[in-house]
This record gives C-alpha cells, sequence and structure tokens, in this order.
C-alpha cells in the first residue's frame, strides 16, 4: 500500500470542476420523466440546490447529495472540503443539516489510513454544523471521490429558493471567487505556501455561519456557488424570478493573485464548459478584461451563499457578517428583466 501518492496526482479534474457540463447535463434530464407529488415542494425543475418535502404542516425535509475528486493531497483537507460542499446545498435552502451518510469511491494502491484521514475530516464538519454520519457507501475506484448525502430539516416558511428575487433587491456574496484557478495553479505547483493556505481555508469554512446571520433578515432568493459558477447561479436564480441581474466587477471579492493566474491561462475546464452554454445570456461592458470575464465563470469549490435581500436588510447583513469574514460585500442588484439575464459592469 501507497502512503506517499499524492491526491491530487491521480485525477484529470479537481473539486466542482470535475462535474458534468450543464448543457450535456440539461439535454440529459429533459428527456426523463418529471415525478408528481403535491408534497415534493422543491424539485429539480427550477435547478434549486437541494430538493425539499413536506412531512408535516410544520415540518419540510431538505436533502442533497455531493461528491467530487481531491483538489488537495492532504486526505483529512479533502475530506473537510467534500463535507463543507455538501453541507452547504441544506444551508442555502433555509434549512439546518441532520443527518449525514458518506459516499466514497476509494482506489485500492492506497492505505487505508488514508481512507480513514478522508472520512475523520468529513466528520468533523459534519460535527462543527451540529450535524451525525449515521452510514454511506463506498467502492473501489482508480479515481478516489468524496462527499455526502445530507438531510436536513425546517418549517415550511423558512425555505428559500433561488427563483424568488424582487426587483430592487441587491445580491450580497458571502465568499471570494477564484477557488476554480487557483485549485489549478497549485495542481501546477504555481501556489505558495500562504495561497494554498487561503484558498484552503475560504474551502473549509461553513456557510453554516452565513445562514445564521441572516436570521429575521428579509431574504428573498438564495443559492450557493459552486461548479456552475457566479454567472450560472446568478442566471438560475434570474431567470427562475424572470428577472435580470447586474452584477458590478468591481466590487466582487476575489483572492489574490486569481486574476493574475487567469490571464495567463490557468483555468479549469469547467470554466470552459461553463462560458460554452452561458455564451447568449450574459453580456458585459467593453471595460471588463477577459480575465475578469474567467472568473465569474470559474467552478468554484465550497463557495459561498448568493443572497438577494432588500438594500436595508443587506447592510444590515454586512454588519454581522464582519465577524466572520472580511469577504462578504454587495455585488450587484436585481432589476426587471433585459434583454440579457446577466449584466456584468
Amino acid at each position: 500500500m501507497n502512503t506517499n501518492i499524492k491526491l491530487t496526482a491521480l485525477t484529470k479534474t479537481s473539486g466542482c470542476a470535475a462535474k458534468i457540463g450543464p448543457s450535456v447535463l440539461d439535454s440529459v434530464l429533459k428527456n426523463l420523466p418529471k415525478f408528481e407529488d403535491s408534497n415534493l415542494l422543491v424539485g429539480f425543475d427550477k435547478k434549486d440546490d437541494a430538493l425539499v418535502y413536506k412531512v408535516s404542516d410544520d415540518k419540510v425535509v431538505i436533502q442533497t447529495v455531493d461528491f467530487f475528486p481531491p483538489m488537495v493531497d492532504d486526505p483529512y483537507t479533502f475530506g473537510q472540503i467534500a463535507a463543507t460542499n455538501a453541507l452547504s446545498d441544506i444551508y442555502a435552502m433555509g434549512g439546518n443539516p441532520a443527518i449525514a451518510m458518506n459516499l466514497l469511491c476509494f482506489p485500492s494502491c492506497l492505505d487505508p489510513s488514508i481512507m480513514h484521514d478522508i472520512l475523520s475530516g468529513g466528520y468533523s464538519k459534519v460535527q462543527e454544523a451540529g450535524a451525525i454520519i449515521a452510514g454511506g457507501h463506498t467502492i473501489a475506484d482508480p479515481t478516489p471521490k468524496y462527499g455526502l448525502c445530507v438531510t436536513g430539516f425546517a418549517h415550511p416558511n423558512e425555505i428559500l429558493t433561488n427563483s424568488n428575487a424582487k426587483t430592487g433587491d441587491v445580491l450580497v456574496l458571502t465568499k471570494p471567487l477564484g477557488i476554480g484557478i487557483l485549485n489549478t495553479a497549485a495542481k501546477a505547483e504555481l501556489l505558495t505556501s500562504a495561497e494554498i493556505k487561503e484558498v484552503t481555508k475560504i474551502m473549509t469554512e461553513l456557510n453554516r455561519y452565513a445562514k445564521e446571520s441572516f436570521a429575521n433578515l428579509k431574504i428573498n432568493a438564495c443559492t450557493d456557488i459552486t461548479g456552475f459558477s457566479l454567472i450560472g447561479h446568478g442566471y438560475e436564480m434570474a431567470s427562475g424570478s424572470d428577472k435580470s441581474i447586474e452584477i458590478f466587477s468591481d466590487n466582487v471579492p476575489i483572492l489574490p493573485k486569481a486574476l493574475e493566474y487567469a490571464k495567463m491561462g490557468i483555468i479549469p475546464e469547467g470554466m470552459y464548459n461553463n462560458q460554452d452554454y452561458l455564451k447568449d445570456i450574459f453580456r458585459y461592458s467593453t471595460n471588463v478584461p477577459q480575465e475578469m470575464h474567467d472568473v465569474l465563470l470559474d467552478p468554484q469549490t465550497s463557495g459561498g451563499l448568493l443572497l438577494s435581500m432588500p438594500e436595508k436588510d443587506a447592510n444590515e447583513y454586512l454588519s454581522r457578517m464582519e465577524c466572520y469574514t472580511p469577504w462578504t460585500r454587495i455585488i450587484g442588484e436585481v432589476t426587471d428583466k433585459k434583454d440579457s439575464s446577466i449584466i456584468i459592469k
């Protein structure tokens, strides 16, 4: 058994950048039958973050599943990132995670101690979320992959979707962009230890604190930013709400060096998939450079929440988030529907 193999050396793509491109996925899903159930309050028809199923007048179940190949070599950290990413969908829907099950694909060439460390990393973040792991499924696979199936609960009135943004709302983003680009640079051994530490810190930060900080504030729509990029998830919010979204590129928080690496062409494959699928739904001002365009399409692993909310509530939210992160900012606004769903200024 080998304990010295780099996990990222066993993968072609990493993190959320490994997800199948949205154009392929859409072409498959549209030909599958649609299930009807009056208790299914949120399904995949509007591309929301998780399903919501009503079990009683005062309780709904929120369920999601997410797993991917490693973007870091340390197995414990990989487990933490994968679990953080999977838990995020529950927070994006306004719920609290309660139960999780492991999903693990593991190469036979690796020592079982590495499996232990991956699972231990996942356990640490589930415990931090106040949830429990109660089982799972493991198979042999030459490419390591890990994630969770997560179940949460909420009152029906607490549920948030990505399709209720209102004209006049401002958009708040809670984590910086550039995660996919920096992970690609890390695989090429271009990052400093400080840069690796910073992007890892972002990927292992639970969105629990971002969710808890909007208690008693008016949130009209919410989603988390993962493999489909800020533009892609913003498009889902805009189209689902029958609105347009304006993004102020100068206000968008971006990890240090992400723009520089993008300018060098250090771009994950997932960015090109996003660009091909989204090229006809957004437009941007001529003064927005190409590297900014690439960052806005960059697939994020364990990214932040994107919130659509009244400006007054947003200002209070920013104040509450100061103790957790310096990255939370107002990055745009919601308008009546225009000729493009996403307008980048």
